[in-house]
Order: C-alpha cells, then sequence, then structure tokens
C-alpha cells in the first residue's frame, strides 16, 4: 500500500519521558474525508499508528500499539494510545482518551440513514457519542434522536437501542 502520510519536519511534541509524536502531512489525496496533498494533520508516534483512508486531525495523539485503520477519523483534543483499534467508519473527537478497545464501541449502520453511531470515553463529558454531524455526551444524543426521529418509529426505536447499548456498555444513565 502506498505510504499517505509524511511527519512535518521539527513538528513534534513530547508526551511523556521517551515518547514523542510527530505532527503528520497527507502525501495522497483522500476523496472521502476532504484530504489534499499537502494538508497537515495531527500527530502520530510511528507510521504503524496510521493506516488505510484514516486521518488524524487537528491536535489529536496517536501512539504506544495504537491503530487507527479504514475510514476512521481521529481529532480534536483525542488520545488514542495503548492497544487500542479505532477502524472502519469510527470517528473519535473532543477530548477523548481511548486506551484500549474496551473504551470506544461503534454500532450500526442505521437503517434510516447508512450511518455508523461512535461513543468513546472523554476526559470532559464522561462519553461522547458522534453520530452524522452530532457530537456530544449521552444524554444529548437520546434527547436528539427523540427529536429528529420523532415521525420515524422505526428509526427512533433502533436509534433508542443504539443509546441503550451505548448507556450499558460505559455504564451511563441514557
Amino acid at each position: 500500500m502506498t505510504k499517505h502520510f509524511e511527519f512535518v519536519p521539527g513538528d513534534e511534541k513530547v508526551i511523556a519521558p521517551g515518547r514523542t509524536v510527530k505532527r503528520i502531512r497527507a502525501l495522497v489525496a483522500i476523496a472521502a474525508l476532504g484530504i489534499t496533498p499537502g494538508t497537515t494533520g495531527g500527530y502520530v508516534e510511528k507510521p504503524e499508528n496510521l493506516s488505510g483512508n484514516a486521518w488524524v486531525y487537528d491536535d489529536a495523539l496517536v501512539y504506544d500499539d495504537a491503530w487507527v485503520c479504514g475510514n476512521a477519523l481521529v481529532y480534536g483534543d483525542a488520545r488514542v494510545s495503548g492497544n487500542a483499534w479505532v477502524s472502519g467508519d469510527a470517528r473519535v473527537s473532543g477530548n477523548a482518551e481511548v486506551e484500549s478497545r474496551l473504551d470506544h464501541l461503534q454500532v450500526g449502520p442505521a437503517k434510516s440513514s447508512g450511518r455508523f453511531t461512535t461513543a468513546h470515553k472523554d476526559k470532559k463529558i464522561g462519553v461522547r457519542v458522534n453520530c452524522g454531524c452530532f457530537s456530544g455526551s449521552v444524554l444529548e444524543f437520546s434527547r436528539q434522536i427523540e427529536k429528529t426521529h420523532a415521525n420515524h418509529p422505526e428509526a427512533l426505536q433502533q436509534y433508542r437501542l443504539f443509546c441503550q447499548l451505548i448507556a450499558f456498555n460505559f455504564g451511563v444513565a441514557p
């Protein structure tokens, strides 16, 4: 597979003694994500942390043996580390702290939209849910789906189940 990013010379951060992450820059276009050659991304520790059409934006960090692949996005101030895998159409954002596979959940696709709903631990709000253009807490997600799908009973039922699964998985109230 063709290498799709390079490290930006001189743009690195020491995040722990002996651990440095480096900012990335796109070498090729990733049309599905709107990435063009030269687009500056977030930070990764080593090339093995990122593959496929996956991308890291903003000040997000991916390090240790973490792996972001497929069409996954990591952005904001998110941190993906340890042995965590973020894959497929997953979105990890905000103040995420994904250190293992247990810190991240993806459900879907939804019958109504074909979208996947992603949830992950977030150091500021507890658990963050991302679905389409929505990003917020489990409670905010619950309120949003009730509002958005009020006239679509089947879609509402499925999203309620997604919300219940996320709440159960992370031990929070829906």
